[in-house]
């Protein structure tokens, strides 16, 4: 039997600045430096879980909800939502917050893939991710599919093996095999 933890046991919270050098010319976050921040609490997270060395293998989309300003504080939530064989996936939540004018606004979510890998860059399982919360529930439910679709996406998967994904696209039993 694979080894468990919590959901609760790989959130991290992360916090930083927006200072000119990373922003564009309208004075907005670049999208490159929202990605590298999300990709290294995502990271974060995936190691305190599996307790091991991760690499990122898969980005889902990422957009922006409402653009993050200067000086504004960014806080990004991450933790592993659903765990499989040597892979884990992790979702980020970022806010943005203006601390004069006391507004804060979610402005990204989004869900990164990290596989576990040993010293010498193979994969290596990871242990079960038990959700315990509503939300932890309803994310961790949703990742089969999200994983299903994504191996599909990158044609590693037939769409008719992706059993998760079946009443999405309304695929059929091939009654020839």
């Amino acid at each position: 039997m694979r080894k468990q933890k919590k959901v609760s046991d790989s959130y991290v919270i992360m916090t930083e600045l927006v200072l000119p050098n990373d922003t564009n010319t309208l004075h907005n976050l670049m999208g490159g430096k929202m990605m590298h921040w999300m990709d290294i609490v995502s990271a974060i997270a995936a190691q305190k879980h599996s307790n091991r060395i991760v690499v990122t293998a898969s980005v889902d989309n990422v957009s922006f909800a409402e653009s993050i300003k200067l000086g504004n504080v960014v806080t990004l939530e991450a933790k592993v939502t659903r765990a499989f064989n040597s892979s884990m996936e992790v979702h980020i939540v970022v806010y943005a917050e203006d601390i004069p004018s006391g507004k804060k606004v979610m402005s990204n979510q989004a869900f990164f893939t990290f596989v576990a890998v040993d010293q010498l860059g193979n994969p290596i399982d990871v242990p079960e991710a038990v959700p315990e919360t509503e939300e932890e529930i309803s994310l961790y439910d949703g990742a089969l599919r999200r994983r299903q679709l994504r191996l599909v996406l990158a044609g590693r998967m037939k769409p008719s093996e992706a059993n998760e994904l079946r009443s999405i696209f309304d695929i059929k039993e091939d009654a020839q095999g």
